[in-house]
């Protein structure tokens, strides 16, 4: 495996969302770890396995390769909003139900108390209220998609 056939699996795992991948063969270790969900930093160990009487000498600390989008520009402008978080795992759903519109929209100006979503949990439907007041810049999960504990659901303007 060369460096270009590494670069591609990383790129690779980025773009799929996995938060860790291993991959052993009979010579080379890969572990790839991302960021979680805020993607802003991948780190790729690659170790080499020592083959027969070299078993016994020490083994190399591992290459650490970070990985860092253009994507880092864009949180800097992010910065001036306030990013809502998940409190809970689950399926979040942006209507009450399917045939209801979404509770809010981008542009949309909320309240602090105000139902921006819902996240089913063990079969339990969480009314997520927001706990500021302003403006919905963005929208950052998709109707009926898996969340995980403090993952960004929406950004807020709160001016």
């Amino acid at each position: 495996m060369d460096i270009k056939d590494i670069q591609n699996l990383i790129k690779f795992v980025a773009k799929s969302g996995a938060s860790e991948v291993k991959l052993e063969t009979d010579d080379i270790k890969i572990t790839i770890k991302t960021g979680g969900d805020d993607k802003a930093e991948t780190q790729t160990f690659v170790q080499q396995i020592p083959m027969g009487a070299m078993a016994q000498a020490p083994v190399a600390a591992p290459i650490v390769v970070d990985a860092t989008p253009a994507k880092a520009a864009a949180e800097d402008d992010n910065s001036k909003y306030i990013t809502i978080k998940s409190p809970i795992i689950g399926t979040l759903y942006r209507k009450p139900s399917p045939d209801k519109p979404v509770f809010v929209e981008v542009g949309q100006t909320i309240n602090e108390g105000d139902v921006l979503c819902i996240i089913e949990a063990m079969k339990l439907f969480n009314e997520i209220e927001s706990e500021v007041s302003g403006k919905i810049v963005k929208v950052l999960v998709d109707d009926s998609s898996p969340v995980e504990f403090d993952q960004p659901l929406f950004l807020v303007d709160p001016s």
